[in-house]
């Protein structure tokens, strides 16, 4: 299985706090199934000041580690960026990597914020769009404004936005009103991605299988390996040029 949303990367973010918890972390996506993982630490200016530099820094602890612990996981590296106003001149700097695919089309994880979906945001993706940037929407299902009315997605769905739920959602992990988000978008066919958003070992581990299994059962085995396998490595697979 391919994850394109996780913090396994050391001491950047909220996710792993050291090298010895990125290990630990990776040891566990490999059990579960995982193969190729791109770590996305958060880029959320004046919280997370992340960018190329400081992600390559961590990146490059983390494959060293890998080897040395001979971890069969194949790495590759972008950002799960907030949507603020501030984000805006980092873009058009480009001061961090966005996932490529095989083609070379460019795409943004963005993140909207836990609460509501901002004013202006259809204006800001449409500005990415016009700069060929596509967009994948992290974790919509545990957006409080989508989780009161699904159908506010479907705006950014409508606009060839792809959407990412985490796999612990769909699993009832994220509590039953993300749950029922999850599934509905799924039976709708809005879902292109699913990704563990992997933080730690106790609460939120890097487990792709159940949300799988839990997507099986709604989807059919054939459209939710999709999600995990095709789907993924057609938004990263340009990433993984030894993958």
């Amino acid at each position: 299985m391919i994850d394109i949303h996780c913090h396994l990367l050391p001491e950047i973010d909220d996710g792993a706090v050291d090298i010895d918890q990125s290990i630990q972390l990776a040891r566990y996506a490999v059990a579960d199934g995982i193969t190729h993982m791109v770590v996305t630490p958060h880029i959320q200016p004046g919280v997370f000041d992340n960018n190329t530099s400081t992600i390559a820094a961590a990146f490059q602890l983390f494959v060293i580690a890998l080897r040395e612990n001979n971890i069969k996981l194949t790495v590759a590296m972008a950002a799960e960026v907030r949507l603020c106003p501030e984000v805006l001149p980092l873009v058009k700097d480009e001061k961090f990597p966005l996932f490529i695919s095989p083609e070379g089309k460019k795409t943004i994880l963005l993140e909207l914020p836990h609460s509501h979906i901002p004013p202006g945001t259809e204006q800001f993706i449409q500005w990415l769009q016009s700069n060929k940037i596509a967009v994948l929407i992290a974790h919509p299902e545990r957006n409080k404004e989508v989780m009161r009315n699904c159908n506010r997605i479907r705006t950014f769905v409508d606009m060839g936005c792809k959407l990412q739920l985490t796999a612990a959602s769909v699993a009832g992990r994220f509590g039953e009103p993300s749950r029922i988000t999850s599934e509905f978008m799924l039976q709708q066919g809005w879902v292109s991605v699913l990704a563990t958003d992997a933080h730690n070992l106790k609460a939120r581990p890097p487990r792709l299988s159940d949300g799988l299994f839990e997507a099986s059962n709604i989807l059919g085995r054939d459209k939710a390996h999709r999600l995990v396998y095709d789907n993924p490595w057609d938004i990263v697979g340009g990433m993984f040029v030894h993958g």
